[in-house]
């Protein structure tokens, strides 16, 4: 059986995934809707294996790990911390972070490799680069989306450059009390 490769990102309304210098804080706000949360933690609650770029890898590498996550949010920081991590970086000569396979290669043959390969399926989170990368390549299975009731005006979208635009058919949608809309798109 093939190994699925999905993407999980918040979006803005006007479609950014990251705002201005890289800005995500306006995705963690609105944390006050319980549904929302438990949607969080449950998300979080299943396996797989994480897939990140360099920069999204050291955010969350600074972060997961603290005392401080353990403190605001124990349920997704354990299961941060225990899961399975890919990271692709051209530039970083180790990942320090447990369960972290850091792999220097091409970034489409090597997730070819990966999804030919027994194993979980994989989630991309945030990597916009690695994102549009892999869209442009076909390597995409299913998109879940988070729409947040946001403008920001400025910021990347985590399609830039894709010339290779995928069939997408619309498996389901569900809206949360604090305006967030996730949409799950497959590949047709």
């Amino acid at each position: 059986m093939k190994r699925k490769l999905s993407v999980f990102n918040q979006i803005s309304l006007d479609g950014y995934f990251c705002g201005e210098n890289g800005d995500l804080s306006w995705a963690h706000k609105h944390s006050d809707d319980k549904e929302w949360n438990d949607f969080v933690s449950g998300n979080a609650s299943g396996g797989g294996v994480l897939v990140f770029g360099r920069i999204t890898y050291e955010m969350m590498a600074g972060y997961w790990p603290s005392k401080l996550a353990m403190e605001n949010d124990p349920i997704v920081a354990g299961q941060m911390n225990k899961l399975q991590k890919i990271v692709f970086s051209k530039k970083m000569k180790k990942a320090e972070w447990q369960n972290t396979l850091l792999i220097n290669g091409n970034i489409v043959d090597e997730v070819k490799k990966l999804k030919s390969m027994p194993g979980d399926d994989m989630v991309i989170l945030g990597s916009g680069s690695i994102v549009s990368q892999l869209t442009d390549a076909g390597l995409i299975d299913e998109y879940q989306i988070i729409i947040n009731p946001i403008v920001l005006g400025k910021g990347r979208s985590m399609f830039e450059g894709v010339t290779n635009s995928p069939k997408l058919s619309l498996r389901d949608t569900r809206q949360f009390k604090n305006g967030n809309i996730l949409m799950n798109y497959v590949t047709a």
